[in-house]
């Protein structure tokens, strides 16, 4: 995703309306930086990205991509499996129709 901004701050676009990314915080003159502001944190306001935001999302998409795969490389061998278990009750069923012929044909 290639958008701009944070949640708190979107990106507009219109420039006049689109509230600074990196604000600076006013200091007096003379005064040594805070941590906060050396490093660009400010202490109340932490900068996420959307895609910071949309991870979780990301990551449960690609788990279930992961588990439609798994799925799909199942498919074949629960195909064979079912036609392997009908196989066997079409052959019993034949088998008890002979039986049954067997049976009305002697008598």
């Amino acid at each position: 995703m290639n958008i701009t901004g944070t949640i708190d701050r979107p990106t507009t676009h219109n420039p006049q309306k689109q509230d600074p990314m990196n604000p600076t915080p006013a200091q007096p003159a003379g005064l040594a930086l805070s941590e906060a502001a050396r490093t660009g944190h400010l202490a109340g306001t932490e900068n996420r990205t959307r895609e910071m935001q949309l991870i979780p999302e990301a990551l449960a998409r690609a788990h279930m991509d992961e588990r439609l795969r798994e799925a799909e490389h199942q498919r074949p061998s629960a195909r064979l499996r079912n036609a392997r278990r009908l196989q066997r009750h079409a052959e019993r069923a034949t088998l008890r129709a002979r039986r049954a012929l067997a049976l009305a044909v002697m008598q």
